[in-house]
C-alpha cells in the first residue's frame, strides 16, 4: 500500500517514502510470523489478529494489513496505556508486556495484547505491538449470557510477561489453570512475543541499512503527510451533518437501537453516537475502544482509502458516544460479544455518508460474524462427554456495492477468513455435511447482495455439543439501498426443524445436526434495472430462488412487485 503523493515529494521525502514502505513490510512480515507460529485457528486459519510498530508516545506508524479493523485500530490506542504503566525509560532488551483489558486493549477478555519494546544499537527506538483471539478465556465461554466482565474468564490487567527475557512462570501457570485449552493460549501467546521479535529484528535491519539511529523523523514523515492527505480529502467533501439509524436484534427480545450523527467540518470527521440505546445487561456491550476503532474504519473505507492506516489518518476520525450506552459501556458490562454491536457501526456511518456522497457507499450486509463457537464437557453437555472447544469463522453476505454486487459468503467490516471444513474437522470432533451458496439469499436490485450459506453440522461421535450463538441479521435483515431489496434473514436450527435463538449457549442433542442458514446482503438499485445477462446467469447458477427470480421477472415485465426494503436512512419505528 504507498502513501499518496501530494503535495509533489522533494528528494528528502523519497527517501523517507522508500523507509516508509520498508516499514509497511516490516510490520507485515511480523504479522506473517503470529500467523505461521500461532496455535488456535482464529490465528493460522481466520487471520483474526493484528500487528504494528509504534513511537515512544504511542503513535502508531505502521499496521500490517493482515488482521482485522477491530484489532488494529484499538490496538493503536491500547499502547498509550502500556506506556503510563511502564514508562519508555524502564523498559529493557528482552521486554514483553500483556493485557486482555476489554477497555484498554481491544474490546473483550477473548483478545490478548502484547508490547513489546525495540532496541537499535542499545537504544530504545519503537514499540512492536500485536493481537490475536484466543480459543478460550474461562468463565461462562464465548456466550453472551455473563451479565458482568468478571463472569466472562480470566481478566489479565497491564502486566509484565517477560522481564529481560525471563518469563513469569506464575503467570503462565495462572491462565494454564483458568482456560479449557491451555496447550493453544498457552500456544497462542508464544507465538505473540515472537511475533514482536521478529518486528524488532527486521527494524533493526532496516535502520541499518538506511544508516538512521531513531525513527523520528522517519514518524514525523509519516504522521504529518498522512495528516494533510486525510484534511486534503476531507476538505473535498460537501460540509454539514447528516444523521442515520439502524436497529439490530438486540438479546432476549429487546433489540438495540444505533444511532449516528456523522459530521464533516474542516480536516476532520465527527461521528456522534448520541441517541443509541443504553447498555445491555448481557455480553453484547460495546466498550469505547472497539466503537472508535470500527467507526474509525468504517469512514476510512470512503474516506482517504488510498492513505496507509496510523495515528495520522486515525486522528482525523472524532468519535464520541455518551458514556452507559451500547456503545460506550463503562467497566464492569458484560462485553463478551461485543462485535455483534462493534461491526455494525460502519453500516450506520453508511447510512449517513449516502446522503452527503451518494454513489459511494454499499448497502448493508450481515455484517455481524456468524462464527460457529463449538464445545462440550463437563457442565456444558454433560460430564460424560469429551471435552473440546473450537471457533470456526464463517459469514453470510456483503451488501452490494454501487456497480457491483455483493461479495458471498464474505466477512465486512472483520475482514477475516472463512476457515476450511477440513481444519475444522481436524481439531474437532464433528463432521461439517455441507457448506454451500444459500441460494436467493442475495436481496434482489440492480447490483444483487451477497449471498449468505448453509452448514450443517454433527458431533462425530453422536454426541451432544454446544453452540455459544452470537448472531444478528436474524429479526432485522441487512437493509438494501436506492431501491434494492433486503437479504435474508438469518436462521439457526437443527435437522428436525426445531428452531435456535440466535444469542446464547444452546445444546445440539446427541445424534442431532446443527443447520445454521446465514444471512444474505441487500441489494443496491431496483431490482428490475439488473442487467437481463446477470439474471440469466443467477439463475443458471442457482443462485436465485426460483420464486424469486420468477417475481423479478414479473416486476420487469410491469406486473405488480412487492414493495422494496425499508429505505436504510429511515429511523427505526
Amino acid at each position: 500500500m504507498n502513501a499518496p503523493i501530494h503535495p509533489p515529494l522533494a528528494r528528502t521525502d523519497i527517501r523517507l517514502q522508500v523507509m516508509w514502505n520498508r516499514l509497511l513490510s516490516v510490520v507485515e512480515e511480523q504479522a506473517r510470523a503470529l500467523v505461521r507460529t500461532a496455535f488456535s485457528t482464529s490465528a493460522r486459519e481466520a487471520g483474526d489478529i493484528s500487528a504494528g510498530v509504534f513511537d515512544l508516545d504511542g503513535r502508531m506508524l505502521a499496521q500490517a494489513v493482515t488482521g482485522t479493523p477491530g484489532h488494529v485500530n484499538s490496538m493503536a490506542r491500547s499502547v498509550v496505556h502500556f506506556l503510563r504503566e511502564f514508562p519508555a525509560e524502564t523498559m529493557r532488551p528482552g521486554d514483553h508486556y500483556i493485557t486482555n483489558d476489554p477497555w484498554k486493549g481491544t474490546g473483550h477478555l477473548y483478545d490478548i495484547v502484547i508490547t513489546s519494546p525495540a532496541f537499535h544499537d542499545g537504544r530504545l527506538v519503537a514499540l512492536f505491538s500485536c493481537t490475536t483471539h484466543v480459543v478460550d478465556i474461562g468463565g461462562v465461554g464465548q456466550s453472551p449470557e455473563g451479565r458482568q466482565v468478571h463472569h466472562e474468564g480470566l481478566f489479565i490487567p497491564l502486566l509484565p510477561l517477560v522481564r529481560e527475557g525471563a518469563w513469569d512462570e506464575s503467570l503462565i501457570r495462572l491462565v494454564r489453570a483458568n482456560v479449557r485449552e491451555p496447550v493453544q493460549v498457552e500456544g497462542d501467546i508464544h507465538a505473540l512475543v515472537a511475533c514482536n521479535l521478529v518486528g524488532e529484528r527486521r527494524l533493526s535491519a532496516m535502520m541499518r541499512e538506511h544508516g538512521i539511529a531513531d525513527l523520528d523523523e522517519l514518524g514525523h514523515h509519516i504522521i504529518g503527510r498522512s495528516r494533510a492527505g486525510m484534511a486534503a480529502e476531507i476538505a473535498a467533501l460537501p460540509q454539514g451533518t447528516w444523521h442515520a439509524a439502524m436497529r439490530t436484534d438486540g438479546f432476549n427480545g429487546l433489540p438495540i437501537d444505533l444511532h449516528a450523527a456523522v459530521t464533516i467540518a474542516g480536516d476532520h470527521v465527527a461521528v456522534d453516537w448520541t441517541g443509541s440505546s443504553g447498555a445491555s445487561d448481557f455480553g453484547i456491550n460495546c466498550p469505547m475502544c472497539y466503537t472508535e476503532a470500527y467507526t474509525a474504519f468504517g469512514v476510512k473505507c470512503v474516506v482517504g482509502a488510498t492513505i496507509p492506516n496510523n495515528a495520522g489518518t486515525l486522528d482525523a476520525v472524532h468519535v464520541t458516544a455518551p458514556e452507559g450506552t451500547i456503545v460506550n459501556a463503562p467497566f464492569p458490562a458484560a462485553v463478551n460479544a461485543r462485535s455483534t454491536i462493534g461491526h455494525m457501526l460502519p453500516d450506520v456511518v453508511y447510512g449517513a455518508l449516502h446522503q452527503c456522497i451518494p454513489g459511494r457507499v454499499p448497502a448493508e450486509g450481515t455484517s455481524n460474524l456468524w462464527n460457529l463457537k463449538l464445545g462440550a464437557g463437563h457442565g456444558i453437555t454433560g460430564p460424560t462427554t469429551r471435552p473440546f472447544m473450537v471457533t470456526t469463522f464463517h459469514s453470510g453476505g456483503a451488501g452490494a456495492r454501487p456497480t457491483l454486487d455483493g461479495l458471498s459468503a464474505t466477512p465486512f467490516p472483520s475482514g477475516v477468513r472463512n476457515v476450511p471444513v477440513e481444519i475444522t474437522e481436524t481439531v474437532a470432533p464433528v463432521v461439517i455435511w455441507k457448506k454451500e451458496y444459500r441460494a436467493g439469499s442475495g436481496g434482489a436490485g440492480a447490483q444483487r447482495g451477497g449471498l449468505g450459506q448453509v452448514m450443517e453440522v454433527e458431533h462425530r461421535h453422536g454426541e451432544p455439543f454446544g453452540i455459544f450463538a452470537t448472531f444478528e441479521r436474524v429479526h432485522f435483515p441487512a437493509r438494501g439501498r436506492e431501491g434494492g431489496e433486503a437479504g435474508a434473514p438469518g436462521r439457526l436450527s437443527l435437522a428436525n426443524g426445531t428452531v435456535f435463538r440466535g444469542k446464547g449457549f444452546q445444546v445440539v442433542p446427541a445424534g442431532e445436526r446443527l443447520v445454521v442458514e446465514m444471512p444474505g446482503g441487500g441489494g443496491y438499485g431496483p431490482p428490475a434495472a439488473r442487467d437481463p445477462a446477470k439474471a440469466a446467469r443467477d439463475r443458471a447458477l442457482g443462485l436465485v430462488a426460483e420464486e424469486k427470480s420468477q417475481r423479478l421477472h414479473d416486476g420487469a415485465s410491469g406486473r405488480r412487485v412487492p414493495a422494496r426494503a425499508e429505505d436504510p436512512e429511515r429511523e427505526p419505528s
